[in-house]
């Protein structure tokens, strides 16, 4: 076995350290408090070439493999950007995915040297109020009216779609009482945002200000037929090409906002003299700071064999939904010792913990719960009856 990172992992650490670290905790403290995307950060990393990481390199991406991409959103979370930085990159790094697997060569050609270089803004429509974590009951229809779709319904928590020109949306084409098989019968379309036919209402949520989550409401929304990402009725199947990356990506985000909450912690127990002594002497500070550190670095080998495996072409599936479980659940214990560790201080903003804690509570949330991450390892590892 080998534990080393490759060399183009490396560099890319090496690459995005630079550049994500100059902007300031006081930077990202301003974005999350006013609810304002962090274009300069954003236009930043474009102009480095990062945004296109997983993208092809026919079509101005870099061509390199969710290993890459999963340790560079480590890097920008670990450096106190945490979800806010993350999460402005990962709906470009990943969202367009079913593009770059299943979309027409046309459809490449036309989008994704956009995608690549920052510049095409893209946002994902799956969820919905009434199905939740059941994407077969969604109720977004897509009616075939000659060359084109004619959309109609509501989506939940579409992330950055504000910012957007463009969505990504899974829409029923067929009832789902018509079709052989629940996931079948529904279509990814790549649509325009017109602000004619389609409504945007923020979500005001606990944190991850920076990045806003959304309600958008679609009526008579018109897409093209050669907007259509592959065949009609196989949308959830060119979904789930994506479910094992974006659950690795985001167990490395995860990873990289609980490495900067416990440094935080681990530097403020070492400077903090109380009883003439500093606060990270007492065992009840240190051991639980030390038992967040081996809680970090064991989730953190669980997310790097996920990503080999993928980039490898073997199944990953309870391997990636165990690092997204894991990596959650060390940066939540992560963020809330750190917390505690500032005792008062943490409650205060301009220490920024009680930020990664907002943020950690994301993670344990999204983009599957930790039950559903459970419920899935007992059917498909162990072999136990399906709970639902």
């Amino acid at each position: 076995m080998d534990f080393e990172l490759t060399e183009t992992q490396q560099a890319t650490i090496e690459g995005i350290r630079p550049v994500a670290g100059q902007f300031t905790d006081e930077y990202w403290r301003e974005r999350d408090e006013r609810g304002e995307f962090p274009w300069d950060f954003y236009n930043a990393l474009a102009a480095g070439g990062w945004v296109g990481i997983t993208i092809p390199e026919q079509y101005g991406g870099a061509g390199l493999g969710i290993g890459e991409a999963a340790v560079m959103l480590e890097e920008v979370a670990a450096t106190g950007a945490g979800m806010n930085g993350a999460s402005s990159l990962h709906l470009t790094v990943f969202g367009m995915n079913p593009v770059v697997k299943h979309g027409s060569e046309e459809m490449k050609q036309r989008y994704l040297p956009s995608v690549a270089d920052g510049s095409l803004h893209v946002c994902f429509g799956v969820t919905e109020p009434d199905a939740g974590s059941d994407t077969t009951r969604i109720t977004t229809r897509a009616r075939r009216k000659g060359d084109r779709y004619v959309i109609d319904g509501r989506k939940v928590w579409t992330s950055k779609a504000a910012d957007c020109s463009k969505v990504l949306v899974l829409a029923r084409t067929t009832p789902r009482d018509q079709c052989e098989k629940p996931t079948d019968g529904m279509t990814l379309l790549l649509a325009d945002l017109d602000p004619q036919h389609t409504e945007i209402r923020p979500i005001h949520k606990m944190g991850r200000n920076a990045v806003a989550s959304n309600e958008l409401f679609i009526d008579g929304l018109e897409v093209a037929v050669e907007d259509r990402v592959g065949e009609e009725g196989k949308g959830f199947s060119y979904l789930l090409d994506g479910l094992n990356p974006e659950r690795i990506l985001i167990a490395h985000e995860a990873l990289g906002l609980g490495r900067v909450a416990l440094e935080r912690a681990a530097r403020y127990a070492r400077e903090r003299v109380v009883f003439d002594r500093p606060i990270g002497a007492n065992q009840g500070i240190a051991f639980p700071l030390a038992q967040a550190q081996m809680q970090l670095s064991a989730a953190g080998l669980m997310a790097r064999q996920a990503a080999w495996l993928y980039d490898n072409g073997k199944p990953c599936g309870p391997e990636a939904s165990s690092a997204k479980y894991l990596c959650a659940e060390a940066a939540f214990f992560a963020a809330d010792r750190a917390v505690q560790t500032h005792g008062g201080m943490g409650y205060a903003k301009e220490y920024d913990v009680e930020r990664y804690f907002r943020e950690a509570c994301l993670m344990r949330l999204a983009p599957i719960s930790q039950e559903l991450v459970m419920s899935y390892v007992a059917r498909r590892v162990l072999g136990l009856p399906r709970s639902y």
